[in-house]
């Protein structure tokens, strides 16, 4: 039986008589990456929020580590790092010095730990510069290391790439996978940004103005909504216009076909008939990524 560290049902929020989340029930297992994802105004923070008992739900029920946050959010918040867009450092205070005044709050004293995280964080040789000097995506590195300072259970980020450059956001996300493979750690990542995290997460939970529109791992969320597989091929061949072996297709680029095949077992045969024809340099299924099936789901495409 799967064990499950964070157990959300049919929970409502209001907040001033408006309905910020409606009926939203979910699941996450222990050690998983989870992405809690949607537009922005959707409830993603007031969730995490919620989960860590710093609000309360207007009703429903919520399990986090076999406990209630409502009743026992002290203890959930000390087995769990929180890292929010705003970084909650001290700006007139170097980065060192966060950490050790960090360390002192969570009653640890583990330098070698702080040590690490800057390094793994590539934020070493920054760290005797104060906060108030750093950038938003160094400011939002330090943050990280601060939650990880006590090896929590769970972690929670919130939109954790914001002001991060490409380079920054590669470091960070391939980090959080291998800590979660040598810590075990479970992992929520609120984001808005879907493409970024469709490599680090075993599954997805899709919020859409306040309610829950799907949940679930990369190949059920494929098995439920692609009736339809795109893929494109870079080839030689060049078959006939408009069909090719009962397969629709259209040509893309000078020696690339789109073909809509019925399923994924199509793309074997498909791919043997035309290297038996000519050379095949590339297929990838372009219907499968992350943002596509969050559309399919029944996100908005404006958003």
């Amino acid at each position: 039986m799967d064990e499950y560290i964070i157990s959300v049902k049919g929970l409502n929020k209001q907040i001033n008589k408006k309905s910020i989340l409606k009926d939203v029930s979910f699941s996450i297992k222990k050690g998983q990456i989870t992405g809690l994802l949607g537009p922005n105004g959707s409830g993603k923070t007031t969730m995490i929020r919620l989960l860590n008992g710093v609000i309360d739900e207007s009703s429903g029920e919520i399990q986090v580590l076999g406990k209630t946050p409502k009743e026992d959010g002290a203890y959930i918040r000390s087995q769990s790092g929180i890292v929010t867009e705003s970084t909650n450092l001290y700006h007139e205070m170097t980065a060192w010095d966060n950490l050790m005044f960090f360390s002192t709050l969570y009653g640890i004293d583990d330098k070698e730990r702080a040590k690490q995280l800057l390094i793994d964080f590539e934020m070493w040789e920054h760290r005797d510069e104060l906060i108030g000097s750093f950038s938003t995506g160094m400011k939002k590195r330090v943050s990280l290391a601060k939650a990880l300072l006590h090896r929590p259970q769970l972690l929670f980020l919130d939109e954790p790439t914001n002001g991060l450059d490409p380079e920054g956001i590669q470091m960070v996300l391939g980090y959080l996978k291998k800590l979660n493979q040598r810590e075990k750690i479970t992992i929520v990542i609120c984001s808005h940004v879907l493409h970024q995290l469709e490599d680090i997460c075993d599954a997805f939970v899709f919020i859409k103005n306040g309610e829950l529109i799907e949940s679930g791992t990369r190949r059920e969320l494929e098995e439920k909504y692609l009736k339809e597989v795109i893929v494109r091929v870079e080839t030689g061949a060049e078959p006939s216009k408009g069909t090719y072996n009962g397969f629709v297709y259209e040509k893309v680029d000078e020696h690339v076909l789109q073909f809509h095949l019925s399923s994924k077992n199509d793309i074997t045969p498909l791919l043997k008939q035309l290297t038996s024809e000519s050379w095949v340099h590339g297929c990838e299924i372009v219907n499968r990524h992350l943002d596509a099936l969050y559309f399919e789901i029944g996100g908005d495409k404006h958003e």
